[in-house]
């Protein structure tokens, strides 16, 4: 039986990858994600690159909501 993994792009936020997944980062390191589902960061504000910790969110929220500015 072969398992294939769905690989999801929302648009809003994280690459979203379905089933376990290897991971090959620009320096060539290898990182195995047994997760049913990872989500990989695309806008690299996260502090776990590749992979995503939200905080996309948090920088969506300040700006996005009240037209406050950093």
């Amino acid at each position: 039986m072969t398992v294939r993994n769905r690989v999801e792009i929302t648009g809003e936020g994280p690459v979203l990858v379905h089933g376990p997944v290897d991971v090959t980062g620009p320096d060539g390191d290898v990182v195995r994600s047994e997760r049913a589902v990872t989500a990989l960061c695309t806008c690299r504000r996260t502090r776990r690159f590749p992979f995503c910790d939200t905080s996309h969110r948090d920088r969506e929220r300040r700006g996005g909501r009240g037209g406050g500015s950093r």
